[in-house]
C-alpha cells in the first residue's frame, strides 16, 4: 500500500502518513527500488491504533505508546496506559467529591453582603468563628481576600464572604480543608452554584467519553499487538 492508501481510510493526507512514519508511530516500512514506502495491513492497523489511542490519551501520549510498542518496549507502553487510567480515576473521584460537597450546601444562606468589604474580625463575627480560622483558610487556598492598599489589612468582599460561608457549611459537614479548597476552586471556575450543576454534568459527560475512548484505543492496540506477535 502507498501512503495515500492508508490516508484515505481516515480522511488524512499522504503527508500526514509520512509524518507519522517518521515519528515512529508506524512500524518500519520497506521501500521499493525507487525509494517509495511500501505499507502492509500491519501499518494500517498501527495507524488505526494510534488514532484510537489519541482519542483517549491525547496526541503526545498516544505517540509515545506507539513508539514504545514498535520498539519492543511493551512494558513501558503498558505503564503509560495504566497512568492514564489512574489519572482518570483520580479525576472521577474529584468530580464525585465536588458533587457531594454541592449537595451538602444549605439552601438557607445568609443575605448577600452589601456596602463596604468586611474586615477579618467582622467576617469572623458574621460566621461565629475565630479570626485565626479565616487566616488558616487563606493559607489553605480557601479564601482569597483583597488587601487595603493603604493599611495592608485584609478586605473580604461579596465573593470572599460567600466563599467563607460555603466553607463553614462544608466544614460542618465534615469536609477536610483540601476538599473545601478543591470544591471552591470548581465553584469559581463554573461561575456559581447553578452554573456548577451544569459544569458537573458536562464534567461527567467528558469523563464518560474519555473512558469509552480509552477502551476503544485499548481494543485497537490489542489487535495490533496480536498482529505483531503473528508477524
Amino acid at each position: 500500500m502507498r501512503p495515500i492508501d492508508l490516508a484515505r481510510e481516515h480522511g488524512l493526507s499522504a503527508q500526514a502518513i509520512r509524518n507519522y512514519d517518521e515519528a515512529g508511530i508506524l512500524p518500519p516500512a520497506e521501500r521499493t527500488e525507487t525509494g517509495y514506502r511500501r505499507y502492509t495491513p500491519l501499518h494500517a492497523q498501527a495507524l488505526r491504533t494510534f488514532l484510537a489511542l489519541r482519542g483517549g490519551h491525547g496526541h503526545q501520549p498516544a505517540m509515545e505508546i506507539m513508539r514504545a510498542t514498535n520498539s519492543g518496549e511493551i512494558d513501558f507502553a503498558y505503564r503509560l496506559i495504566d497512568a492514564a487510567h489512574v489519572a482518570l480515576l483520580a479525576e472521577r473521584d474529584t468530580r464525585t467529591k465536588v458533587a457531594a460537597a454541592l449537595g451538602t450546601l444549605s439552601t438557607a444562606t445568609p443575605p448577600p453582603l452589601r456596602g463596604r468589604p468586611l474586615t477579618v474580625g467582622e467576617l469572623a463575627r458574621r460566621l461565629g468563628m475565630h479570626p485565626a480560622t479565616l487566616r488558616t483558610w487563606e493559607t489553605q487556598g480557601i479564601l482569597h481576600p483583597e488587601r487595603d492598599r493603604a493599611t495592608g489589612y485584609r478586605e473580604y468582599g461579596p465573593d470572599s464572604v460567600r466563599d467563607a460561608e460555603i466553607a463553614r457549611q462544608l466544614r460542618r459537614g465534615g469536609y477536610l480543608l483540601p476538599q473545601v479548597a478543591e470544591f471552591l476552586d470548581s465553584l469559581r471556575e463554573a461561575g456559581g452554584a447553578d452554573a456548577l450543576t451544569t459544569f458537573l454534568d458536562s464534567w461527567q459527560n467528558r469523563l464518560t467519553a474519555r473512558s469509552r475512548n480509552l477502551l476503544a484505543g485499548a481494543a485497537q492496540l490489542d489487535v495490533y499487538l496480536t498482529m505483531l506477535d503473528l508477524d
